[in-house]
């Protein structure tokens, strides 16, 4: 499957932010609003889906880094 925004129609984008949080809520946890705002920005066509992965990584990385002090 394509991923990229110049392959994807909007509803595309839609249901493969749906089944990403669907495997990612199978443990219990609940997406934070700042990954759901990610997603919205590719759905919306605004940011790439390899963009988003790197930043919900950079944020879970400063959530980490600040429960440890």
């Amino acid at each position: 499957m394509k991923y990229l925004i110049k392959d994807t129609t909007k509803e595309e984008r839609e249901q493969i932010v749906k089944k990403a949080f669907a495997i990612g809520t199978a443990d219990g946890r609940v997406p934070t609003d700042d990954a759901i705002k990610l997603a919205k920005k590719y759905i919306d066509g605004e940011m790439e889906l390899e963009a988003v992965k790197n930043a919900i990584i950079e944020l879970y990385d400063e959530n980490k880094w600040k429960e440890m002090c």
